[in-house]
């Protein structure tokens, strides 16, 4: 898989927490800067309403001082008000323009030039504010706002909007890890199963039920999937293990057939060889089956066929091996064989078995003779070919001497 270092792919749960990341953020920054501008409005109207308070006020205090031209008394009076309120400077102007009295804040910070603008840019115009004595105005007074809380409000607010953003930040990564959780949680575990599918041809998984309708239905639509694939791989099994056994198994008697036989004889050779272990090869081939063919008819041929692959087998060890290689001859593989006398037991047992008449199906008793010969490995073989050779020799001596023995015996009789 070829990776892209210059423009590396972003994980779904990376996208998720970048998307939830901005969208709190976006929310936030508009929130504060909506509510700072609905503040600054509220505290606009606040500044005007209080100087025009204020103003009024000092009408009220200074009347008298300026009918009575009373500088001092105008200018303390003038003083003691507008130090304790948010004024930046304050003047009574005479109606010939004259100032009576005026005051002014000092500048004693460096914050107090800053405070000054920031009033000149967002607080309402100075204010004037007339003194009237006898429906005649004998005085106006001015006053310009100061913006000392101005400056305190703002900086509050971009505390406050910078803990929000924190606090947005945080609960931002707490509720992205949830969805992200809900939401990628289905999705690893569909990718988990799907991998295993691929890979390792796990079709017995199945994908986890999820709480997101879609991914849901995503997951079992994909388990379904799973058993349609699952029931294709078994369907395929059995048609495989039957193509196999009709390849490797006789039709008639449902035994080995020769292929089988061969490879299961190199195999017994090959571990005979490396464990010097030894084995035995017994050749059988029914007597005068030619003549039962042609006498009595191929289907009495193949019941007896059949009898002698059952009895054969019932005569056998569970390790041991039987196949039918064609016609009437039969192979046995023996193995393990530790001693010489299990070969012959085995082989007396067989010729017991079939002494007994063959039971057809019309109920007619047939009796089958069986001649059978044997090889063993590795002292009369150690290769496929001459053991076959070998047990095929022993076994047409056996028939030799089985005849001559009936003969033998017809004479006398």
């Amino acid at each position: 898989m070829t990776i892209n270092h210059a423009n590396p792919r972003l994980t779904l749960r990376q996208s998720l927490g970048r998307t939830h990341m901005m969208i709190s953020l976006t929310a936030v920054c508009m929130a504060g800067l909506f509510l700072t501008i609905t503040a600054l409005l509220a505290l606009r109207l606040y500044a005007d309403h209080n100087l025009k308070l204020v103003a009024r006020a000092i009408s009220y205090t200074t009347e008298a001082a300026v009918v009575f031209d009373d500088k001092d008394a105008a200018k303390d009076a003038l003083e003691t008000i507008t130090s304790r309120e948010d004024i930046a400077s304050a003047s009574i102007l005479l109606p010939d323009g004259q100032v009576l009295a005026s005051w002014r804040r000092d500048i004693t910070t460096p914050w107090t030039s800053l405070e000054q603008q920031l009033a000149r840019l967002i607080l309402p115009g100075p204010v004037e504010q007339p003194i009237v004595r006898e429906n005649k105005e004998i005085a106006r007074v001015h006053l310009v706002g100061h913006g000392q809380y101005l400056l305190r409000f703002l900086l509050q607010t971009l505390m406050a909007t910078l803990v929000c953003l924190l606090l947005s930040i945080l609960g931002a990564l707490y509720v992205a890890r949830r969805m992200q959780r809900s939401i990628t949680a289905p999705l690893k575990a569909l990718t988990e199963v799907a991998y295993n599918v691929s890979r390792q041809r796990a079709l017995k998984q199945r994908v986890p039920a999820a709480n997101i309708a879609e991914l849901h239905a995503l997951g079992e639509d994909f388990n379904s999937l799973l058993d349609e694939l699952e029931a294709w791989q078994a369907h395929q099994k059995r048609e495989n293990a039957s193509l196999l056994h009709q390849a490797t198994h006789d039709p008639l008697t449902g035994l080995p057939n020769r292929a089988l036989f061969e490879a299961r004889l190199e195999q017994a050779i090959q571990a005979g060889h490396t464990r010097h272990e030894r084995f035995a090869l017994l050749y059988l081939d029914c007597d005068r089956f030619k003549q039962i063919n042609d006498n009595l008819g191929h289907a009495i041929g193949d019941e007896v066929l059949i009898t002698l692959a059952r009895r054969v087998q019932h005569q056998l060890r569970p390790m041991d091996l039987v196949c039918r290689l064609g016609g009437d001859e039969f192979v046995v593989l023996l193995f393990p064989v530790h001693q010489g006398s299990e070969v012959q037991e085995v082989m007396m047992r067989i010729q017991q078995a079939m002494s007994t008449p063959v039971v057809l199906s019309d109920g007619r008793h047939l009796g089958v003779g069986i001649s059978v010969g044997s090889a063993l490995y590795p002292e009369q073989g150690e290769t496929a070919d001459a053991l076959l050779q070998f047990a095929d020799g022993a076994m047409y001596e056996s028939k030799r001497q089985r005849r001559e023995g009936a003969g033998d015996h017809k004479t006398t009789t």
